[in-house]
């Protein structure tokens, strides 16, 4: 009877030690599942997820999933070539549209050189106002096509301080015209970053321009040692719901404005890509852009 318990207890520990073997090996190969699936998603490659362990179960669950990145794969191939040939086809139209609307500029000088009417004069207003607004849509069209086409960037040690500095000059003139004062409060020691100065600078003119466009006659500036920069102004025109909508590609407050709805996504799109934040806050009627580095 104890010879027969010794063996029953030797055949259970061998199966136990079987099992734990089992189990160590299916784990093993799981891990290298999820971590090749993880490699293998976010890289453009065709090399497919491969595991030492022997178990059909688990070649058949990593066969599975290699079909499945297969497709994954040929969808991103044809967005990215759909993707491609949608921004040169809006580079090139935006581009042809430049030689009509050119000329027709042209035209109206000339007809604003001839003796019109009082309502002859109104209407050609209502058409210079359209073409320039055409025009601006053309430009941002153009330059939001060039940006988003440009894969790589060209990150430097860049003093960020400055160069909100030579931002905020070339709109002192502006600022004059609307007789803003604005409240300016920069570090006076230098800020360093690697960024790419002139997608820095494109950043920083959009949501300035944005900022002068709808304020009620106010404008501040305030960046701290960390690298976060706030621009606000008040604009009681404004809402929450509007604010929310502010980085969507197209989206304009007031057509009547002349905004393309494209400078504030154009800030954040380079923004995201140099690894930066950047946010929109409405309280107490004052708009706030938040962008940090």
């Amino acid at each position: 009877m104890e010879f027969w318990l010794w063996i029953t207890i030797g055949i259970m520990a061998v199966v136990i030690i079987a099992l734990i073997l089992k189990n160590h090996i299916l784990r093993k190969s799981a891990k290298e599942i999820k971590d090749t699936f993880a490699e293998k998603f976010m890289t453009d490659t065709n090399t497919l997820i491969d595991i030492s362990c022997g178990d059909r179960h688990m070649r058949d669950l990593a066969n599975s999933i290699n079909q499945q990145l297969q497709k994954l794969h040929e969808e991103r191939h044809r967005f990215q070539q759909g993707d491609l040939e949608l921004k040169n086809a809006v580079t090139n139209i935006s581009h042809d549209l430049r030689t009509p609307l050119t000329a027709a500029c042209a035209y109206l000088d000339l007809l604003e050189q001839e003796e019109l009417s009082d309502k002859a004069g109104h209407y050609l207003s209502q058409i210079r106002n359209r073409t320039e607004a055409l025009i601006n849509l053309t430009e941002e069209l153009f330059r939001y096509s060039v940006v988003t086409s440009t894969q790589e960037l060209k990150p430097e040690n860049v003093n960020v301080v400055n160069v909100l500095e030579d931002s905020l000059l070339a709109f002192y003139g502006m600022m004059q015209e609307q007789d803003i004062q604005p409240q300016i409060d920069l570090p006076e020691s230098p800020v360093f970053r690697e960024l790419d100065i002139s997608a820095l600078n494109r950043i920083f003119s959009n949501i300035i321009s944005n900022a002068l466009k709808y304020t009620d006659g106010d404008f501040s500036i305030c960046m701290k040692r960390d690298g976060s920069i706030v621009f606000s102004n008040t604009a009681e025109s404004l809402n929450p719901l509007i604010v929310g909508r502010l980085f969507d590609r197209f989206y304009t407050v007031e057509a009547s404005r002349n905004s393309t709805g494209l400078g504030l996504s154009i800030a954040k799109l380079l923004t995201e890509r140099m690894g930066g934040l950047i946010k929109s806050d409405y309280i107490n009627g004052k708009l706030s852009i938040t962008v940090q580095f």
